[in-house]
């Protein structure tokens, strides 16, 4: 199964107004609205997805905003803090951004000698800009966010676990190798993937259990290339005793969901066949795309969303 997995694909939290959802990705972080759909399990609710401009594995943020759901309670058990790449040197300008936008929590830090900027989303969300190497990827610039600025898609991200262990042995089973540990988080990094590359884990015996609302992330996907690989990482899953779903098709992708030791929801999606499959890439995220078996209610589903740019 190492050779399989690629880094991470994309990273689901659940939200609450819509409408502060999209501006908050769009207008606030300057990302690219690539898919307006709908949860599979509960087509009164939006899924939407921002990213760069192909909605690249790797740089994929996915949001179910629920509207009125309360917001969650940050603890242990839980995808901690979302981590966002932007090129060197631009963190000062990110300070002054994020300022004039009214974002809250703002701290710069340091953790391994990488600069970040830790920030809150909307719903109490725990995000970070980290100073990193481009390697080839290019931010989305038609939000307003210039180049040199700009997301690059993800660094990675932080768990935070009463007891890292188990995960941390989940990890190298993935194909991550432990890497330096500075006060009580480790780094586990995966190599020849996408650039989307580290899980810190974070432990905290003494902390309460996170609970899940708006502002919480929901699950966490990590990249394979394609469905016999997704295959061979789910019978390698199973064969160590894990609860390993069956493949779902989700559009976009295909994928498999199972619960780590830590608690968290852990997801292995395919980078096929892609955000472009029903929308031409110059107009990704524009249209309302519908699963199949909601297409015949599109009436209906539409009437009872809100309307968002």
């Amino acid at each position: 199964m190492e050779k399989h997995i690629k880094g991470l694909h994309h990273v689901t939290s659940m939200a609450g107004d819509a409408n502060q959802n999209n501006r908050f990705f769009t207008d606030t972080l300057g990302l690219r609205r690539v898919k307006k759909t709908v949860n599979f399990d509960a087509p009164e609710v939006y899924h939407l997805y921002f990213g760069d401009e192909h909605g690249t594995p790797g740089s994929v943020m996915t949001t179910f905003p629920f509207g009125q759901m309360p917001r969650g309670t940050r603890g242990t058990g839980e995808v901690g803090v979302t981590e966002f790449a932007v090129p060197k040197g631009s963190l000062g300008f990110w300070q002054e951004h994020l300022t004039t936008k009214g974002v809250t929590g703002l701290k710069t830090d340091s953790f391994l000698g990488e600069a970040r900027l830790n920030f809150d989303g909307p719903d109490g969300d725990d995000f970070a800009l980290v100073e990193a190497e481009d390697e080839g990827r290019i931010a989305w610039t038609g939000d307003g966010v210039g180049s040199g600025e700009g997301i690059l898609g993800f660094h990675g991200a932080r768990f935070r676990l009463r007891d890292a262990a188990a995960t941390g042995e989940l990890l190298q089973f993935m194909g991550y190798e432990k890497g330096e540990r500075e006060g009580a988080v480790t780094r586990y990094r995966i190599e020849d993937g996408n650039a989307a590359r580290t899980i810190d884990l974070e432990e905290l015996p003494s902390a309460g259990q996170a609970q899940q609302g708006a502002g919480s992330v929901h699950h966490i996907a990590f990249a394979v290339e394609d469905r016999a690989a997704q295959l061979e990482v789910r019978k390698a899953l199973m064969d160590t005793g894990y609860q390993v779903t069956p493949v779902i098709d989700r559009d976009y992708f295909w994928a498999i969901y199972f619960r780590t030791p830590g608690g968290v929801l852990f997801e292995i999606a395919t980078n096929e066949p892609g955000f472009d499959r029903d929308e031409d890439t110059a107009h990704l995220g524009e249209a309302l795309k519908l699963p199949e078996r909601y297409r015949p209610f599109r009436a209906q589903i539409e009437k009872g969303l809100p309307e968002i740019a």
